[in-house]
C-alpha cells in the first residue's frame, strides 16, 4: 500500500491521472472538483487531441503532464499516485499492465478484460508489484445493495437459497451504445453485451455469495428483434434520411438525439467535437450522412444478443440466476434473494425493498403468513443508485492506508463476477454447460 505523508496533521490528497478521457473516466475524476482536499487530477492520457485539451482546461493540468498513450506517460518518472483507467474494454489491460508496473494504483472502469486469461494477468501483475487495483463496480456503493449486504451478512434470511436478479436496459439505451454505438459488436466494444452491461449485476451476485465459489455456469440467448427482416414498414436505412415512418417510431434518431439530446450527448456528437460546440444543423448533418447514431436500428451492423439469462449454481447448492432484457420501456435493476430464514425484494430505481420473514400468525391480509420490513434506501443523481462518487471516496481512504469500506472493489474480490460472465457467454455460444476453475 502507498505509503503518504501527511502535512500539519491532514493528509495530503490523492493525486490522479486520468487514462482516456470518456465519460466514466471523466465522472470519477469530477470528484476532485467536489472534493480537493481528498483527490487532484494533475495528468491526462488521451490520444483525442481535443478531447486532451478540454481535459487539462477543466483540472489546470500542465501541458508537460498531458500525453497521448501509455507509452509517453512512462517514458518519465512517476507524476501521480494512482491512475483513473476509463479505455475502452478491450485496451483495458494493455493500457493497465504499464500503469501497474510503473507503481501507478489503479482505479479500471469495468470490465476489466475482455477474457478470463486477460483478467488473471491483470491480478497477477497487480501481486507481483504491489500495486492495489479497485475496479468500477459502483452498484456495490449504492445504498440500496449496500443495505440488503449487510441484511445478508448478518444473516437476517438465512442461507442463500436463491438469487434472481433483471436488468431492464431502455430502448433507447439499446439504440444507442449497443445498436448503433460503440458496442453493438464484440469487435467494435471489445466486450459482449453482457458483459459491457450486466458485469454489475454478476458482481452484485458474487458479492453477495462473498466465500462461496461458483461451480458452474449455463446460459441461453440471442438477438431476436435488432435484425432487417423485423423492420417495420415503411423504414429506411438512415432516419433523417428516408425514413417514411421516423415521426411515429420510439427509435427516431431525431427523438433521442436533437429533442433528447442532454441524456446521449456523449455517445453522439464524438465525429464532431472537433467543431467545438456543434449547431443545430450541423448535428442533423451529421445524422444525415456518416454518423452511425442517424442510422435505423434495424438496418445496424450490431451483432450482441438483445436478451439473455444465465444460471449459475454455487458450491454450497445455491442456484443464481440473471437476466438481460433489452428494448424495455422503464430501464430498472430488480433483486429478489430467498434464503432459508425470509426473502429480500426490490427495485433499485424505486429506492427501498423489502425484508420478509415467515410468520404463521402475521395478518392475513397482509399476506397470508407473513411479516414485511420496507427499508428505505434512498437513490441519489449521482449515478448508479448513489454508487459513482461512493466507489471514488472508497478508492482515495484505501490509497491513504484506511480500512476498506464493506463494498469495497478491490480486484481479488471482483474476479468470480467476470469469471461468470465470461464463462456464460461461451456456455450461450456453444450450448453448454461450463464448469469453473477454482481461483
Amino acid at each position: 500500500m502507498l505509503q503518504r505523508k501527511e502535512v500539519s496533521g491532514e493528509k495530503k490528497p490523492v493525486t490522479a491521472i486520468i487514462v482516456g478521457a470518456g465519460h466514466r473516466s471523466l465522472l470519477y475524476a469530477s470528484y476532485a472538483l467536489e472534493h480537493p482536499e481528498e483527490l487532484k487530477i494533475v495528468g491526462v492520457v488521451e490520444p483525442d487531441s481535443v478531447r486532451r485539451e478540454k481535459t487539462a482546461k477543466i483540472y489546470g493540468i500542465e501541458e508537460k503532464y498531458c500525453f497521448k498513450s501509455v507509452e509517453d506517460l512512462i517514458k518519465g518518472p512517476r507524476i501521480a499516485d494512482t491512475a483513473i483507467n476509463g479505455t475502452m474494454d478491450n485496451i483495458h489491460i494493455p493500457t493497465s499492465i504499464p500503469l501497474l508496473e510503473a507503481g501507478y494504483h489503479l482505479l479500471v472502469e469495468k470490465p476489466i478484460g475482455v477474457s478470463q486469461d486477460e483478467v488473471m494477468q491483470l491480478l497477477n501483475t497487480s501481486r507481483k508489484t504491489k500495486t492495489t487495483v479497485m475496479v468500477g463496480h459502483v452498484l456495490r456503493y449504492a445504498p440500496f445493495y449496500a443495505e440488503i449486504y449487510k441484511r445478508i451478512a448478518s444473516g437476517e434470511i438465512g442461507e442463500i437459497l436463491n438469487i434472481r436478479t433483471i436488468e431492464n436496459v431502455s430502448y433507447h439505451h439499446m439504440a444507442v451504445a449497443y445498436v448503433r454505438g460503440k458496442w453493438n459488436t464484440k469487435e467494435s466494444g471489445g466486450s459482449s453485451i453482457l458483459m459491457a452491461k450486466c458485469c454489475h449485476d454478476l458482481d452484485i451476485i458474487t458479492w453477495m455469495k462473498s466465500g462461496t465459489r461458483p461451480l458452474r455456469v449455463s446460459s441461453l440467448g440471442g438477438l431476436m428483434y435488432f435484425r432487417p427482416e423485423k423492420a417495420p414498414e415503411g423504414s429506411g436505412k438512415r432516419c433523417l434520411v428516408d425514413c417514411k415512418i421516423e415521426k411515429d417510431c420510439p427509435y427516431s434518431a431525431y427523438k433521442h438525439y436533437i429533442e433528447q439530446e442532454k441524456f446521449w450527448a456523449e455517445y453522439v456528437w464524438h465525429s464532431i467535437e472537433h467543431l467545438g460546440n456543434p449547431t443545430r444543423e450541423q448535428k442533423l448533418e451529421s445524422l444525415r450522412k456518416d454518423n452511425p447514431h442517424g442510422r435505423c436500428v434495424w438496418h445496424c451492423d450490431n451483432s450482441v444478443v438483445d436478451h439473455q439469462s444465465v444460471i449459475v449454481e454455487y458450491e454450497d447448492g445455491c442456484i443464481a440466476n440473471h437476466t438481460l432484457v433489452t428494448g424495455t420501456s422503464k430501464p430498472c435493476r430488480i433483486i429478489h434473494i430467498v434464503g432459508t430464514k425470509g426473502e429480500i425484494q426490490g427495485v433499485l430505481e424505486d429506492g427501498f425493498f423489502v425484508v420478509r420473514h415467515p410468520d404463521p400468525q402475521s395478518d392475513a391480509q397482509i399476506g397470508l403468513g407473513y411479516t414485511e420490513e420496507r427499508v428505505e434506501a434512498g437513490v441519489k443523481n449521482d449515478g448508479h443508485g448513489g454508487g459513482d462518487f461512493r466507489l471514488v471516496k472508497d478508492f482515495v481512504s484505501v490509497i491513504q492506508g484506511n480500512t476498506p469500506s464493506i463494498s469495497t472493489t478491490r480486484l481479488e474480490d471482483s474476479i468470480y463476477g467476470h469469471v461468470i460472465g465470461f464463462s456464460a457467454d461461451k456456455a450461450m455460444e456453444e450450448k453448454c454447460v461450463v464448469e469453473i476453475e477454482n481461483i
